[in-house]
């Protein structure tokens, strides 16, 4: 009985038709780091002081300096005030000059910004500082809410709907909300519009590696998840260029909107996933998809292939019960699961603490997304040279000593601490792209979705958790570090009881995923089980 990985071969797995779904996909997430332009630019607690302008009416010509020492009571290290200010008086400049201002309050007329980093962020705009710092770690709560949703809602319901509509659907979100956050004329908007960006980065993410990965054979299955992470870190390296040359949040995040209008228009001409088709019994909607790869491919599928097609009479149940029944595929979810969260959350916590690393911000920013580009190219690689389960926990064990490795970095070694932070992000930014190839071959064609899409859950989770765990500092600044690296070294030391899937077909349903655990060849496995609900479609039922 033929299966689809043979059709595939036969139409090619990896043809003209593969490389153009790829670029199509792989530039999107070029585009996807942008959605956190606005949070990981804006400097939490900038150089300002209290709009004191009204003393002006008293004394037209004061100096700025003038200004300040008579209306900003000082800090006991001699430095001015940022939170407050002295009570407004109706005296004359000559009075308040002799007798002084005494009673001081928070400041009424908003703040005066230092602009030498920047000429707006979230934090100026908005107010975010003084009694309101805190607001800043609600939009990056927001942000990671939003991603987790999306991942919840779209990436179930690619099993049902189809890997093709939960791609496009959230392309049009990132879009429209990554618009209307440049344009919000208050907080409370621009925190919708964060929730909204954030629910197409879940739903699309996940969803499109599924994609990506269902129309590649086996030699080059792994490109899909790490040449979208690599396409990420360019972004991330783009991202850091156009914030440098705007210094202002709106107009960056307006710039960083246009590419994503074109790709809001051609997502819609993807094709589905024919795997998943042929799982659901489509098989006339398949078999044109196949044809006209092959056609693209300039490769002939034999007639006989389809003649010999294995479907389900009954389509097998999917979704989550897959995942519990089987003992099998529930340990291997748990696993890969927890230990992709645990990546996650040090990724993100790292990404969330980018500005107090003590170098340049910028600098800081553009290295992290371009000291990630040969670690992608290296990933694809020792993926297939060393297998998925070696080079998952390599990653992810040393990446969690090199975050360890920051505590005992003594205090001001800003580039110490920086290089250690940084490999510890790419390491973990592999372990992502490893993590999001092995959760698609450790499960059937059934639930592999509903895993992707759980396991992308946990990752949002990991990210709506990263700004409380930060705040830790406020206790010891060992706490947050300490939580997220023995975090990353349990899920690491996991990884040794899941199978190795390297070189293995995808599995379509849950007696050929459980035959991974014996370490058996997927042809082999498939040749073995006798399936009592599967029937051969004849070519006249094609």
């Amino acid at each position: 009985m033929a299966d689809f990985g043979e059709m595939l071969k036969a139409a090619g797995d990896f043809g003209l038709f593969q490389k153009i779904l790829l670029i199509a996909i792989w530039f999107p997430f070029l585009l996807l780091s942008f959605i956190f332009a606005s949070v990981l630019f804006a400097d939490s607690d900038p150089e300002r002081h209290c709009n004191t302008d009204w003393i002006l009416g008293a004394g037209p010509n004061l100096t700025e300096e003038e200004q300040l020492n008579l209306t900003v009571p000082r800090e006991p290290d001699g430095s001015h005030s940022r939170c407050l200010m002295y009570a407004p008086v109706n005296w004359t400049l000559d009075s308040i000059r002799q007798y002084g201002l005494n009673h001081t309050t928070a400041c009424r007329d908003g703040w005066v910004y230092d602009q030498t980093l920047y000429q707006a962020t979230i934090v100026t705009d908005f107010d975010l500082v003084c009694d309101k710092a805190n607001e800043l770690a609600v939009a990056q709560t927001v942000l990671g809410a939003g991603i987790l949703i999306g991942s919840l809602l779209f990436g179930p319901l690619g099993e049902s709907f189809g890997r093709r509509r939960t791609t496009q659907i959230p392309v049009l979100f990132l879009f429209i909300f990554t618009l209307t956050g440049g344009l919000s004329p208050n907080f409370y908007l621009y925190l919708a519009s964060q929730f909204g960006a954030g629910m197409g980065y879940g739903g699309f993410r996940m969803n499109a590696i599924v994609l990506m990965t269902e129309w590649i054979g086996i030699t080059k299955r792994s490109m899909g998840a790490c040449g979208g992470q690599f396409s990420g870190a360019a972004g991330l390296a783009c991202m850091s260029g156009i914030n440098y040359l705007t210094r202002d949040w709106r107009l960056a995040q307006l710039v960083m909107a246009m590419p994503m209008a074109l790709v809001a228009v051609y997502i819609w001409f993807i094709p589905e996933s024919a795997r998943w088709l042929l799982d659901r019994g489509r098989t006339e909607e398949a078999k044109e998809l196949i044809l006209k790869a092959a056609a693209i491919n300039r490769r002939t599928v034999p007639q006989s292939l389809f003649e010999k097609i294995t479907v389900n009479k009954t389509v097998e149940k999917g979704g989550i019960w897959v995942l519990i029944k089987s003992p099998v595929l529930r340990k291997r979810f748990l696993i890969i699961v927890f230990a992709w969260f645990a990546v996650s959350l040090t990724f993100i916590c790292l990404g969330f603490n980018v500005g107090k690393f003590g170098l340049d911000i910028f600098l800081t920013e553009l290295l992290f997304g371009l000291t990630e580009l040969p670690a992608h190219l290296l990933c694809f690689w020792l993926l297939e040279l060393a297998g998925r389960k070696l080079c998952l926990m390599f990653t992810i064990l040393v990446g969690g000593l090199a975050c360890l490795s920051i505590l005992a970095v003594p205090a001001g070694n800003a580039i110490a601490v920086t290089v250690l932070a940084i490999t510890a992000r790419i390491l973990m930014t592999v372990g992502s792209s490893i993590s999001s190839v092995y959760i698609q071959e450790l499960f059937p064609t059934s639930a592999r979705h509903t895993a992707a899409g759980l396991g992308g859950l946990a990752t949002r989770v990991a990210g709506l958790l990263a700004p409380s765990v930060n705040l830790l500092v406020v206790y010891h600044y060992s706490i947050p570090i300490s939580v997220f690296s023995s975090l990353t070294l349990l899920g690491g030391a996991l990884i040794f009881l899941l199978p190795e899937t390297r070189g293995i077909e995808l599995a379509d349903s849950t007696a050929q995923a459980e035959i991974q655990s014996n370490g058996t060849k997927m042809e082999t496995g498939r040749r073995s089980i006798t399936d009592d609900h599967t029937a051969v479609i004849t070519s006249s039922k094609l």
